[in-house]
């Protein structure tokens, strides 16, 4: 995973969270915004209210290996905020709704476009 694909600043994070368009899910919402670049960005947020410090980094390390998995249109920024019942969710249960809410926002790659970009 490369450092180009994270939200790192606060302000980045400031502006997704205020400008952004928001899909809201049982265990994660996700804002999105359109950032002008040619890759996705993405940032994780998880409150003390997820639970304790080992459970908010198991929560961002199974989204982190989700988004690793997804292939995203390039051209904006994201940012899921993890909502308390993703303590106790399973890989699964966050993989199928991070993936209903990347589609229901037109924000995963689709089929036709995976094979055009690819240089292999």
């Amino acid at each position: 995973m490369k450092g180009e694909e994270h939200l790192v600043k606060p302000g980045q994070y400031a502006s997704v969270l205020s400008q952004g368009s928001s899909w809201v899910g049982r265990l994660v919402v996700m804002r999105a915004l359109p950032n002008g670049l040619k890759l996705s960005r993405y940032g994780l947020v998880a409150s003390k209210r997820v639970g304790n410090a080992v459970v908010r980094n198991r929560v961002k390390r199974l989204l982190r290996e989700i988004l690793r998995q997804t292939l995203l249109k390039p051209g904006w920024d994201i940012v899921f905020i993890t909502r308390p019942a993703a303590a106790t969710a399973s890989f699964s249960d966050l993989r199928q709704l991070v993936s209903s809410l990347l589609s229901r926002a037109e924000l995963l790659m689709e089929k036709h476009e995976k094979t055009s970009i690819r240089t292999d």
